[in-house]
């Protein structure tokens, strides 16, 4: 272990626990991209012919792998990115729930699909694309890759990674892991390479299809990259969800679901609760029991199973997320609680809770990736619907009421893909992951994530002297 230094290769661990580099890999060079690029479009011409049950067995075998590594690789998420311990281990687990979704229903998802015609017969039959390039982020190294591994590789495709280069560990270890389950060389491939060689390997021709999660800025220079080349995409990028509090919610279970659902790996989720909606009258008491749970939270050692708050992912990130809130409080909002990183190694910040963000300012508008509770007086639940949509993100919101059938009808309101009643924007195999306006396009996980990076190609069945 060494001391966070300058070094040739932006390939590394820096355990942000303690700012301590734990590991360095190589930056490759264009001849070793060149072969393993190869070999993925090689594996592809195989791959694509392999029966579903021989797929299936794969996924299913790395899931088991992945199940009994958990320990491990949970560790590896800590060590990695500061995630707890207790986190990268239920990380782990949802991924191989994933892979296991994708095994056991991948065959009928991509079963041809009659159509209904007056004249002769047709249907739909889904066919793999060939190579796609996954660009992934660091927040979940695991499942980040997993929601796009399981369906395309489920679907005959093969993929190469490139994930953040700051957890090259857990993408090296998963490739180790699809070499242990017995996937043919090229099925699935690691990258280690910066992201200035992104808009090559967009650009090369056996890259058939590509998927980014990421900022809105990587998102937009991303899917004009693929535009380019005339390549299918699909963007999951930042999120600033609301979280209308109705006035008939439980005020104590709905303080406990927000404020701790903001501080789940530490504040950095794209669908994290980051705007607190709720009505005026019972605003003070909605941020005075905030203020209460954030004080009584431990802040500490990410392997500690009593740690309720790990560091922040790195030291960049916990700077710009303290400079958020100080850029905030200039603006005029009212610091509640928090707003300091904690005097001690590695990449700790209190939690923050935000009131009086007013329209215009930087915190009205941006993301804050980090564990920042940002709350909001309003008059009316009209109101409060139109503050839930004044954002240019819409990834996913919560509705938060007893009266259900209310609560749906708010939710239909929400310019958001995803809109959960009574719970945070949560994450399960059969669900579908996704937003509208700038937050992305395109679905992962439940069937529609499968259907993504196919040729959907229709077959008719009929006679020459058809009229069409």
């Amino acid at each position: 272990m060494s001391v966070l230094k300058a070094t040739p290769s932006s390939i590394k661990t820096v355990n942000p626990a303690t700012n301590k580099i734990e590991k360095q890999f190589e930056v490759m060079s264009d001849e070793q991209i060149e072969t393993l690029l190869a070999n993925a479009d090689r594996a592809f011409s195989q791959w694509k012919h392999t029966p579903f049950t021989q797929r299936a067995a794969l996924l299913h075998k790395v899931a088991a792998i992945m199940r009994e590594q958990k320990q491990t690789l949970g560790r590896l998420c800590t060590i990695e990115m500061g995630k707890r311990l207790a986190e990268g281990i239920g990380e782990v687990e949802l991924c191989a729930n994933i892979f296991d979704y994708y095994a056991d229903h991948g065959t009928a998802f991509l079963a041809d699909k009659p159509l209904d015609t007056p004249i002769g017969s047709a249907f739909l039959t889904y066919e793999p694309i060939g190579v796609l390039l996954s660009v992934q982020p660091w927040n979940f190294p695991f499942y980040q890759i997993t929601r796009s591994a399981a369906p395309n590789i489920m679907a005959g495709n093969t993929m190469v990674l490139k994930h953040a280069s700051n957890v090259p560990q857990c993408a090296a270890i998963m490739e180790d892991i699809f070499a242990q389950a017995g996937a043919p060389k090229g099925v699935y491939t690691n990258l280690f390479v910066p992201g200035s060689k992104v808009s090559n390997l967009i650009g090369d021709k056996r890259i058939k299809g590509v998927s980014l999660t990421g900022s809105e800025t990587a998102g937009s220079s991303f899917a004009a990259e693929a535009g380019k080349y005339v390549k299918k995409s699909t963007l999951e990028l930042g999120g600033s969800d609301a979280f209308v509090v109705l006035a008939d919610a439980d005020l104590d279970l709905a303080v406990n679901t927000a404020a701790m659902g903001r501080l789940w790996n530490a504040g950095q989720v794209c669908v994290s609760p980051k705007r607190i909606i709720v009505l005026a009258d019972v605003a003070d008491a909605f941020i005075s029991k905030a203020r209460a749970l954030y004080a009584q939270i431990k802040v500490g050692d990410p392997l500690d199973p009593s740690t309720q708050l790990a560091p922040l992912s790195s030291e960049k990130a916990v700077q710009e997320v303290v400079e958020q809130v100080e850029i905030a409080v200039r603006e005029g909002a009212t610091l509640v609680y928090g707003g300091h990183r904690l005097d001690r190694a590695g990449a700790y910040m209190e939690p923050t809770i935000l009131t009086n963000i007013k329209p215009g300012t930087a915190a009205y508008s941006q993301e804050i990736f980090g564990p920042v509770l940002c709350i909001f007086a309003v008059k009316d639940e009209a109101q409060a619907i139109e503050l839930a949509n004044d954002t240019e993100f819409g990834l996913g919101g919560s509705v938060f009421g007893t009266d259900t059938a209310k609560a749906v009808a708010v939710a239909r309101q929400i310019d958001a893909g995803m809109v959960y009643i009574n719970h945070t924007t949560g994450i399960a195999p059969e669900l579908p992951f996704g937003g509208t306006k700038n937050s992305g396009y395109g679905r992962e996980q439940s069937p529609s994530g499968i259907h993504e990076f196919v040729n959907e190609k229709l077959i008719r069945i009929t006679t020459p002297d058809a009229p069409y």
